[in-house]
């Protein structure tokens, strides 16, 4: 049996199709400035903080070049015994030598401002993202319930009928027809290439992306504002300064050879 055929009224398509579509377009921008704005400038660093990062790095640059190093062998022996020495004696901790007495326990997330600015500034964000998103669908499931929009130009199996056609319990109508509510779910997860057209790769207009983030996954990231114990860094620090020392090769060695050798000064070996 023929599967009947539908002729929809344009009105249908002037109030309904259009409208539902365009308000979640300007909706997705309205939505990505307002992310913009409560977004708040990152906090900067105080100098011990900024101190105990850059004494880190600078370990990891002096050990990364130790296999081919521009530093003579002794220069390279003291400037790595020192940075030993002071990673030993907590010197550049910002919060000063940790306390033989005490015991050494896990930076608390909780008690980081910077790991509590970035929480919260993940619940706003899924905030301005439920909200709308809420809004829209009480609006459509209101004043338009059960309306068929619009109808698929090309071929579709059974299997995508309860996708397409939800709010409408007619199993002898043809697949390729879409709901008001099924074309508000494919609007939403369907415009994002729209909004990176719009508004470039990086924007805040795709709800879709943030329904599968947690506001709590900011803390569990490296992010150089989350606490780390740089104390037991610094220590597993000296054992790679000592590995790095027997790996140690001066470019400079015999740099007077070589360049004779290079240009015929010398007979080559």
């Amino acid at each position: 049996m023929d599967r009947l055929s539908l002729y929809l009224d344009p009105q249908i398509r002037d109030w309904v199709l259009f409208p539902i579509t365009l308000v979640m377009i300007l909706v997705g921008i309205l939505r990505h400035y307002v992310v913009i704005l409560l977004q708040s400038p990152p906090k900067k660093l105080s100098r011990a903080a900024t101190r105990e990062q850059r004494a880190l790095t600078r370990s990891q640059i002096l050990r990364a070049t130790s296999s081919n190093s521009p530093i003579p062998p002794s220069y390279y022996k003291a400037i790595s015994q020192n940075l030993s020495e002071a990673y030993k004696a907590g010197t550049y901790l910002k919060d000063g030598p940790p306390n033989a007495d005490a015991q050494s326990s896990a930076p608390n997330p909780l008690s980081d401002p910077a790991a509590m600015d970035g929480m919260m500034a993940g619940m706003k964000t899924q905030m301005v993202m439920m909200v709308p998103q809420m809004v829209i669908m009480g609006w459509i499931n209101f004043f338009f319930q059960g309306f068929v929009l619009i109808k698929l130009p090309f071929p579709l199996t059974l299997g995508f009928k309860s996708m397409l056609q939800r709010g409408i319990d007619t199993p002898d109508m043809d697949v390729r027809w879409v709901s008001s509510l099924s074309w508000y779910f494919l609007n939403f997860f369907g415009l994002n290439g729209l909004y990176r057209l719009i508004l470039g790769g990086d924007n805040a207009a795709d709800s879709s992306r943030d329904m599968t983030t947690s506001p709590f996954a900011v803390m569990g990231n490296a992010q150089p504002g989350q606490p780390q114990d740089f104390n037991k860094l610094f220590k597993a620090e000296r054992d790679n300064l000592e590995f790095a020392e027997g790996l140690h090769n001066w470019v400079g060695e015999n740099m007077d050879t070589k360049i004779l050798r290079k240009y015929g000064k010398l007979a080559a070996l």
